[in-house]
Parts: structure tokens; C-alpha cells; sequence
């Protein structure tokens, strides 16, 4: 099989491999799309030692094979999975390996383009409000005002996470966008209080108007899926103590955050944490009812993936969808690639 592989300079070589085996309680997917992710080249920017690796994370295909173990899937099934990042078979490739737990079924309803869209952001985004910022579930949500920035509203993340506070009822909603603006307003509800700040109009000005967004409403909650910029900064002077933001990347160790102001960074990776190392597996477990419950909400309507762009050529389309991403190219939209328009792919 073919399978792409990013270097330390974000250029891509297909080459041709075998076709992995799933091991117990994983699921062997033939690819049929695959989507790409701001962390495919920044990876291997920060780790220059580090080989060429399929960074691919984003898998949408059929199921292949099953492991030992695994009961929730068949050959044939129609899926879409997160893949462990950093490990091997990712979904550049004709063929991705993933683990049970971050896999879930589609219906005919959702295209494989836009399930490529889901699983890393949508997760990432539900880890942040959930477990980082313990707001309420969607099956159990507020009655209350719950004021919540979102920086980069526009972003994936963002957007994910725009949509699952609105299942939450979690209002008003303040997202900090700027030339996704007119994608998030077709997010976010007016009637409910939300509304949008121009990051563009300065620090000073994103400061005030998101203390005047919230009203009388102490913001105890934000979620910065930008974390560069200034955005936690800009953000952190606008919340009311004690509160959380949650962040995307590390804040810098000498950036001055305000009393009473917690910064507790999202790790999507932490879905498929290992209890038998002895490390926590609530976010596993998480990721383990909640990939299902988007599953069910892209076959019943009421939740949907990002907006996509298909970039041509397949596997030899990754490095400038990469390189665009680099560039910031990318506004309320995702990037993804048809494996079968792969030079020498036949599916």
C-alpha cells in the first residue's frame, strides 16, 4: 500500500509499504478519505530529530479487519476514527490503523469528506469543554446564563466547540473571530446573547467588549483554540477570578496571567492514554462514549462536520495542503484529501 510520509521541512514522500495487521482492539480502515490538521506540520517542526512519519490523524473508510477483542465492528462497516498520534499507519495511507474506543460508525447520510473533518477537532473540542472546563454535558444542559469566550471561533476547534456548548444551552456565547466572522454567525444564536469580537480591532478593544458581551455575568470559562498571539492574554484580562482557560498549545512560562486564572491546556492525545502504565484514563473513557454520541448526532442531523476543501491529487496532495496550513491559508475551512486520487491507487 502507499502511505505519506511529512519530514522536518513539511515535504511529503509516498512510498509504498505493507499493509499493517490490527492488533488486539484495533480495527484495520481502508482509507477513503483522509483529513488534514494544523499539527501534521508542526510536529515535525518541533521534532527535527525525529524520522518522516505519517502524521495523518483524520480517517474516514471502511472497516478492513478487526483485532482480537473487538466486538463493535465488521468487515465493511462505513467509519470514521481518530487515529493514535504519532503511532504508526495513520491515515495517509491506503490503509489506517485505529484503536475501538476512538471509532464510529456512519450512516449514508454523512459523506466520507466531511467525517474526515471530525474526529481530532470535535475531540479536542469536547475535551477542553468537558473535562478541562467541566461545563455541562449535552445530555445534561444548563438552564441558566453560563457566559463562555471561545477564541478562533472560525478555527475547527472553535467551531466544534461553538457547537457542542450550543447542544449544552450554554449562553451567551462570546467568540473571538476575524475573517471567519460571517462562517461563525451562521453558529451562533443572537437571540441567546451571543455574539462575536473582532480580534482584529485591537487587544484593548477584544478586551472590553468581551466584558461587555457577558453583561452583569461574571466569565469564569474560556477556550482559547488559537493559544498564540496574545489570545490567552487578551482573554485572561477579561474573565472574573477564579476561573479556567483552556488552550490548544502551552502558554509561555513568562507570560503574566492575572490572579486567579488557570490555564489548563487541552491534549487530544490523551484519549488514548495506556491505564496499564499507570497514567489516568478518564479522558479515554471519555473519548470512548463520546466518539459514538457525535456518530449518532452526524446521522440524525443535529450535529455536522466542518466545513472541507478537497485538495487534488490524493497522497500527493498532502504536502501543499500542509504548506497552506503553514502559510495560515486555511478560514472556516479543512483540508482533505481522496485517497483513491492517488497516483498508483486503485480503490
Amino acid at each position: 500500500m502507499k502511505q505519506a510520509f511529512v519530514d522536518k521541512t513539511v515535504t511529503v514522500a509516498v512510498r509504498d509499504t505493507e499493509v499493517p495487521t490490527p492488533q488486539p482492539g484495533q480495527v484495520l480502515i481502508r482509507v477513503v478519505v483522509s483529513g488534514t490538521n494544523p499539527k501534521d506540520w508542526k510536529v515535525p517542526r518541533w521534532r527535527p530529530d525525529a524520522p518522516p512519519t505519517n502524521q495523518g490523524d483524520d480517517i474516514a473508510g471502511y472497516v478492513e479487519s478487526v483485532g482480537e477483542g473487538v466486538v463493535g465492528f465488521r468487515k465493511g462497516d462505513k467509519v470514521a476514527a481518530f487515529h493514535e498520534m504519532l503511532a504508526p499507519y495513520g491515515s495517509y495511507g491506503e490503509y489506517a490503523i485505529a484503536w475501538e474506543y476512538t471509532t464510529f460508525h456512519l450512516t449514508a447520510k454523512t459523506s466520507f469528506e466531511e467525517a474526515a473533518t471530525v474526529p481530532l477537532a470535535a475531540m479536542t473540542a469536547a475535551l477542553g469543554l468537558f473535562q478541562k472546563l467541566n461545563l455541562p454535558l449535552p445530555w445534561n444542559p444548563t438552564s441558566e446564563p453560563l457566559p463562555l469566550v471561545i477564541y478562533g471561533g472560525a478555527s475547527a476547534v472553535g467551531a466544534f466547540a461553538i457547537k457542542f456548548a450550543t447542544l449544552s444551552n450554554i449562553h451567551p456565547l462570546i467568540v473571538v473571530a476575524g475573517k471567519g466572522a460571517s462562517f461563525v454567525e451562521g453558529l451562533i444564536d443572537r437571540s441567546k446573547g451571543d455574539t462575536i469580537v473582532d480580534y482584529r480591532e485591537g487587544d484593548d478593544a477584544v478586551r472590553s467588549k468581551i466584558k461587555a458581551a457577558a453583561g452583569k455575568n461574571p466569565i469564569h470559562h474560556a477556550y482559547d483554540a488559537v493559544s498564540e498571539h496574545g489570545s490567552y492574554l487578551n482573554t485572561s484580562a477579561a474573565l472574573t477570578a477564579p476561573a479556567t482557560i483552556t488552550t490548544v498549545l502551552p502558554p509561555k512560562e513568562d507570560d503574566e496571567i492575572p490572579t486567579g486564572i488557570k490555564i489548563d491546556r487541552t491534549m487530544v492525545g490523551s484519549v488514548h492514554m495506556d491505564p496499564t502504565a499507570g497514567k489516568t484514563i478518564e479522558d479515554r473513557e471519555f473519548g470512548a462514549a463520546f466518539f459514538p454520541f457525535i456518530g449518532r448526532g452526524l446521522a440524525q442531523g443535529w450535529f455536522s462536520g466542518h466545513p472541507f476543501e478537497v485538495r487534488p491529487g490524493g497522497l500527493n496532495g498532502v504536502e501543499g495542503a500542509l504548506r497552506d496550513l503553514e502559510a495560515g491559508k486555511a478560514s472556516a475551512v479543512k483540508y482533505v484529501v481522496r485517497i483513491a486520487e492517488t497516483d498508483g491507487v486503485s480503490q
